[in-house]
């Protein structure tokens, strides 16, 4: 039986950062024990119609998951580890903000089970983190990153660049220093300007200006080149990892294994009998919660898949991926050849153009099709 990876979404934040579009929500407040209760049927529920699928990783992402009681995530792991069978080095993710507050629960965390922290840097410059919205320092991330190391097994964390006005020498050095605390993993994501947030009205008024596009392409090649030199390669177009260290959990996403996602607005692929079923839950927080309660569960879409939809998000997602997409996985997975979840002809016209290549039998995006894959998988795929 295939392992399952399991999300679960908390979606409370202290502050709203500018540039987020996530399902993430302030409130003065926080009615844990109803939550974490609500977090446990829903597991217990997708367990029941599920079955004691081998589970290989839990992801507590949000919002804010460190803000959360250290007893909550004890008992979700313990819920999720009786539920399903966990496997033997089953990969335990939290994700955390470096401020303070949330450092000093790390200790916490650890003991309740979690054995890989991500952390949500972002930059190690106090002008840019207020620029983002950051409710940390740059000396915080400094410290929060020390004790991380020290805590855990593994570490990843966040850095946003291609942010306005930089270039690539001043984006090096950032990436340089950051790289040096010996992490084995980074998220290093371009800026990007996301309808309905508030850099999406300020970007409207001119009040900011992301670099040209040939800037952005070349601060994309200099975050290879660094993270290169540190022994890190990059797995997937945002990713980079040392040997052995990449996200299993992301990892699933990306080859579209079976993941079941709980909690507030959370998505899922789950095979049950014979179907992928696409589920999605109530994003509002609490309807999210009084639909738990009445139902045992807060699913608010459920879809089968078919399988045209099937090689199209295999296909979106796979091709992020450095190692590309295997036709016979493909085909087993969607029921579908490869050829035809593209467009006719237009895979052949992209490896003519040095954007796609066909390597190892895997179809993969070159260097320069990665930089161009937001342009082109519109016109590849079906």
């Amino acid at each position: 039986m295939a392992p399952l990876a399991l999300y679960i979404h908390w979606p409370f934040c202290l502050a709203k950062c500018p540039y987020c579009d996530f399902n993430s929500h302030v409130r003065e407040q926080i009615p844990e024990a109803r939550f974490r209760a609500a977090l446990v049927a829903e597991l217990a529920f997708e367990a029941g119609r599920l079955g004691p699928r081998p589970l290989s990783s839990i992801f507590f992402g949000g919002g804010t998951p460190s803000l959360m009681a250290p007893e909550t995530v004890s008992s979700l792991i313990e819920a999720a580890t009786r539920l399903f069978s966990p496997l033997p080095d089953l990969e335990i993710t939290l994700e955390a903000n470096p401020t303070s507050v949330e450092r000093e629960k790390l200790v916490a965390v650890r003991a309740a089970g979690v054995n890989r922290l991500s952390l949500g840097v972002q930059s190690l410059d106090d002008a840019t983190l207020a620029f983002l919205g950051r409710r940390h320092s740059a000396a915080e991330a400094r410290a929060a990153l020390g004790a991380a190391r020290a805590l855990f097994p593994r570490v990843s964390f966040d850095l946003i660049y291609a942010r306005p006005g930089q270039e690539p020498p001043a984006w090096c050095a950032e990436l340089a220093e950051a790289l040096a605390f010996g992490c084995d993993h980074l998220s290093l994501y371009q800026l990007t300007i996301e309808p309905g947030t508030p850099f999406a009205a300020r970007h409207e008024r001119g009040e900011i200006t992301l670099p040209a596009p040939e800037t952005q392409a070349a601060l994309y090649a200099a975050t290879e080149e660094e993270a290169a030199r540190h022994g890190l390669a990059a797995y997937e177009i945002s990713n980079y990892a040392r040997p052995g260290a990449e996200s299993r959990h992301n990892l699933a996403y990306w080859r579209y294994a079976d993941y079941a996602g709980i909690g507030p607005g959370a998505h899922g692929r789950i095979t049950l009998g014979s179907s992928l079923i696409a589920t999605r839950r109530q994003r509002a927080p609490e309807a999210w919660a009084a639909r738990v309660e009445k139902a045992g569960h807060g699913t608010a879409e459920q879809e089968i898949l078919a399988p045209v939809a099937r090689g199209r998000e295999m296909l979106l997602m796979g091709l992020r991926l450095a190692e590309g997409i295997d036709p016979a996985r493909f085909a087993a997975r969607t029921g579908l050849a490869l050829a035809d979840a593209l467009e006719p002809g237009a895979a052949e016209r992209f490896v003519a153009e040095g954007y796609l290549a066909w390597s190892g039998g895997r179809l993969k995006a070159t260097a320069a099709g990665r930089l161009r894959l937001d342009a082109i998988l519109p016109a590849l795929v079906r």
